[in-house]
């Protein structure tokens, strides 16, 4: 029995991908959330101490900034990567709902290779920010500044990779099922 609030294209929904490049996906983007929620982690642990530094030893400690801020770039950057290949990122699903499934699936084919231009765009722009800054130093940590931009990078070539699995998933009426599944 169908019911009659529920679109075509939401019954019908594609048999999951199982290709090579999902299973590879989808085993990086669960070490991508693992890392990300591990990252998070040590963040809240770095700003604990400095604020028991400043507030109870009266001395806070000098890296702790610098690093939970580097760290913050890690978790997001990697976190939204793994967003776009589990469907977690902000998108326009109420509007796509309404479309037919042949004109809902050609405008999600090109939200898709929209998102990995994007990607490419980071990965490149990540690269060339990185290189500029290759010798600099990040103050009270000694690392390069260069590890600030490794996660926009990163970042970008798994947004390229996820996109990509999106697009053969669709051109073959499969689904990318989220590696949180």
């Amino acid at each position: 029995m169908t019911d009659p609030h529920v679109g075509d294209h939401e019954q019908q929904e594609g048999r999951p991908s199982t290709g090579l490049l999902s299973r590879i996906n989808a085993v990086i983007a669960r070490v991508g959330m693992y890392l990300s929620v591990a990252g998070l982690l040590v963040i809240v642990t770095i700003v604990f101490y400095q604020v028991f530094g400043r507030y109870v030893l009266n001395s806070s400690p000098t890296w702790t900034e610098n690093l939970a801020l580097v760290l913050i770039l890690y978790v997001t950057l990697i976190g939204a990567a793994v967003g776009v290949r589990d469907a977690g990122h902000i998108g326009m699903d109420s509007l796509l709902v309404m479309l037919p499934d042949h004109m809902r699936e050609k405008i999600e084919l090109v939200i898709h290779v929209l998102v990995a231009i994007f990607g490419v765009a980071m990965a490149y722009n990540g690269w060339i920010l990185g290189a500029s800054v290759g010798t600099v130093r990040i103050a009270n940590l000694g690392l390069p500044e260069v590890v600030r931009y490794v996660p926009l990078i990163a970042s970008g070539i798994l947004i390229v990779m996820f996109s990509i699995e999106h697009i053969m998933a669709l051109l073959r009426g499969e689904e990318v099922v989220p590696s949180w599944n």
